[in-house]
This record gives C-alpha cells, structure tokens and sequence, in this order.
C-alpha cells in the first residue's frame, strides 16, 4: 500500500509549542451523553414511524408483536453486553471489523469492511437520505406523488450539508447528533403520551384479545423476530468510534446499555400507542403508520409528523456518516483501504478523506435503483459478522485469559448469541435462496481486491510510485497527515 507523506508534521510542529498540540491524530471528544445520541439515533431511524409492520406482518396478532420487540431487544442487549466486553478490551475503533481482525486474521476482516464500508453502510445511508427527503416535501405535496428528481437532490444536499459538518469539526457533528436524536425521542414521546390518552378514553379492543390471530408457523414467527431486530440495529455503531470515546472502559458499556434500555422501552411503548388508533390491517397497509396516527388525532397539526420523521432521518445519515468514516479510516490504517482515508486533517483534526470517501460513494447509490436489492442481498452479513465477533469474545478468554476486562460478561450469554445468530444466518437461506446466493457473490467479490490491493505488497516500482504520488497530491489538497501515535 502507499505511504502517506510526513512533511506537514513539521509544519503542525512549528505552529504550536504545546506536544498535545504537535500531535496530529483524532482527540476523545465523545462524551457519555454523546455516546448515547450516537447509539440511539443511529437505530431509531425512519422505521418505527414509518411501516413497523414486519413485526405484526409475521407475528399475525397484536400479542405476539409486542412480544417479539420486546425479545429482540432483549437480544440486542446481550448482543451489546457482549461488545462492551470487547470494545473495553480492545481499544480500537472499527467494531466488529476490529474484533475480527484482531482474532481471525487481516482476510475475514477484509470482507466484512468491503461488504460493509461499499454496500452496506453508504446504501443505508442513501435509503436514509432520501427518506429525509420524502417527509421534507410531503407537507409541500399532501397526497400526492412527489417528483423523484427533486427528492434525489434534496437527499444530495442532505447529505453534502452533514459531510462539511463532518469535515469541520467531529464536536459539531456529534451537537448535529445530540439535537436530532432529541427530536426523534421527543416524537416518539409525543406518540407514546398520546396513546395513553387514547388508552384513558377506552380506544383498548386490540388489547381485549391479542393473540388472536396468531401465526402457528415457525417460519413466519422467524421472519418476524428478523424484521424486528433489523430495527434494532445500530447498538453496536459506538464501538465504530471507541478511539474519539472519553473514558471508554466506563462510558463504553454505560451508553451501551442505557441506548439499548431506552430504545427498548420507546419501541414497545410506541407501537402499544399505534394500536389504540390504528387498527392491525391499517398498519399492514398504510405507507406511513405515524402520519396516519397524527391525521386522525391531531387535527390541522397533523403535519408535524412527518417535519419529526424528517429530523430522524437526517440524524440518521449523520450517524452512519459519522460512524463509517471511521471504519474507512481503520481501513485505510491497517492497509485494507487507500492509506489516504487513514489521513487526519491538520487544522480541524477530522477524518476528512474518509468522510468525503463515504459521502462520495453514497451519492453515487443515489443514481442507482438497485441499492434496495443490494442491501436485501448483503442482509444477512451482519449477523454473520456481529456472531463471528462474539465468536471472538470466546477466542479472546481462551488466548488472553490474564487481560484487563473492565466487563466480563458470563459465558452463558455469547453461547446463547452465538447460537441464536447461526440461526439468523441460516433463516435468509431457507426463506430467501437466490438473494442470499447473490450476497455470497458479493461477499466473494471481495477476495481478488484483497489478492490484488493488500496481499499482493511486491507491486512494480512504476504502479508504486504512481500510488504514492497520489497520496501525496491528496494530502497536499486536503492538508492532511497520517495520524501521530500517542505513544510517539
């Protein structure tokens, strides 16, 4: 891989006669209560309030619905119970990409970045994007179909306005968190107070009988507890940034928990409020379950609904944003992406390159009609990468039973992720063959770039020198060096 050019080390050294100052690398800034925006926004995106009717579609009664969020945040919590272990143990940024590396090696961590940091996360991000914008123009076109160039645009601007936030100042893109995760729990609050106003004024039959109607197939039930835990992901985005964290062996795990707790909470208490107003069948088919909810109780206000499933979506995109640059920038660190995204910016000590790497990438799934198909493909790796992670929680205590654990987690609990994530694995195998054959093409995509870009180190001296003579020419643009070390 290319090596990164030092020369404005010097420069960053003359100007400031303080060493923390001379140090180029990216500053703790994160905050316990920044950690929990991070985690809360980064999983409350648009789904909740717009269609939650995986859940109910599969469960088939009201009863087992609620049951099934609350097991999957119940799940999600060992899942994070787990991740606290490792990210106090690891302090790396990157997540499962760095516990897997740490443990199994530079190849299996090489494709779970390629599938996440090139399909996964900027397809999320641009979905998100244009999300915001759908709910942005729906006060402007109520009812009627909205003109798809202007939304792509305005999902554009959505996201070229967050990637200067990025670039300028990792404190105002955690504030641009903070705010909008404020926003969304506050609808959600809204939501959840309403309904047990409309629970007070007797709007209770679906809750008469709630399991009527309950699926007695295995295999809906299963798809039910899959699109349910698909809400919930996102528990594990901090330990993308455990490096920026202050004090990560206590705040890690306490905003851990406190995200996943809340989340939990607001998740089953919204979707009780729902019921007292919108009936199963109306949830299975409306487009926008909270905008249905808000045109029948609230009257000529009804249109702040969407204004708040806008202010989700937008601290959405800035949390994948914010949380996948610094996957890229552990990437391009550990020589799996262009050094270049391993670069810190010399004045605003940002991950620049990486941020612009991600917005540029995401932008271009903007033009595509296929990134929805792309993410259904790839789906299922999350489960396989968050299990080979646990995995490596058994690995960890087997070859380094002496390290320091701020957080040891009984073995009871990985045993049983492990084995409930095999299961999560192998249900998009029976219930969706050809699109999970699709995603193992694209998984095995990754092998030759790996071949070609990171094993292959013996590159001739002309394609070498080339590479280096673009590193160079990008840092000299952005003002950007490798990352001083703390220990140099």
């Amino acid at each position: 891989m290319a090596t990164a050019a030092k020369d404005g080390d010097h420069t960053a050294s003359s100007e400031s006669s303080s060493t923390e100052r001379e140090r180029i690398n990216l500053k703790p800034k994160i905050t316990l209560i920044n950690g929990v925006t991070v985690i809360v926004g980064s999983i409350i995106g648009s789904g909740i309030f717009v269609s939650p009717k995986g859940v109910l579609e599969g469960a088939g009664s009201v009863g087992l619905s609620l049951i099934i969020w609350t097991l999957c945040g119940i799940f999600s919590m060992i899942g994070a119970y787990c991740y606290a272990e490792l990210g106090t143990l690891i302090h790396k940024s990157g997540a499962d990409y760095a516990y897997i590396f740490e443990a199994f090696g530079p190849f299996l961590a090489f494709l779970r970045l390629w599938v996440e940091c090139m399909i996964i996360r900027p397809c999320s991000q641009a979905i998100v994007a244009l999300t915001f914008a759908y709910y942005v123009m729906e006060p402007v076109f109520p009812g009627c179909e909205q003109p798809s160039s202007a939304v792509r645009l305005l999902a554009a601007v959505c996201i070229l306005i967050l990637t200067f936030v990025n670039c300028m100042d990792v404190k105002w893109a955690t504030r641009v968190q903070d705010v909008f995760t404020y926003a969304k729990v506050l609808a959600l609050i809204l939501i959840i107070i309403t309904g047990f106003v409309q629970l007070g004024r007797g709007y209770y039959e679906h809750f008469l009988d709630p399991f009527v109607n309950t699926t007695t197939d295995v295999g809906s039930a299963s798809l039910a507890f899959y699109s349910g835990l698909f809400a919930y992901n996102g528990w594990n985005y901090l330990n993308c940034v455990t490096e920026e964290l202050k004090d990560p062996n206590k705040n890690l795990p306490r905003a851990i928990f406190i995200s996943c707790i809340l989340v939990m909470v607001v998740y089953v208490l919204a979707n009780i409020a729902y019921f007292t107003t919108v009936t199963p069948l109306e949830i299975l088919t409306s487009p926008a379950v909270a905008v249905t909810f808000s045109q029948r109780l609230y009257g000529i206000m009804w249109w702040v609904m969407p204004v708040f499933v806008s202010l989700s979506t937008f601290g959405g995109v800035n949390g994948i944003l914010f949380t996948t640059a610094r996957l890229f920038y552990v990437g391009g660190r550990e020589g799996h992406m262009p050094v270049i995204l391993s670069t810190v910016q010399i004045q605003r000590l940002t991950p620049a390159p990486a941020v612009l790497f991600v917005a540029l990438v995401s932008l271009l799934y903007l033009v595509s009609t296929d990134m929805y198909a792309l993410i259904n493909y790839v789906g299922f790796v999350n489960w396989l990468s968050i299990g080979l992670s646990v995995v490596a929680l058994l690995y960890f205590r087997y070859e380094r039973p002496n390290a320091e654990r701020p957080i040891k987690v009984s073995l009871f609990w990985p045993i049983i992720y492990i084995i409930c994530s095999i299961f999560l694995v192998v249900v998009p195998l029976y219930a969706s063959p050809v699109e999970t054959g699709f995603g193992c093409l694209i998984i095995a995509s990754g092998i030759p770039v790996y071949l070609i870009f990171v094993k292959w180190e013996n590159k001739p001296q002309s394609v070498q020198s080339k590479i280096d003579s673009m590193t160079v020419f990008f840092q000299k643009l952005m003002l950007v060096v490798p990352e001083e070390k703390k220990n140099e």
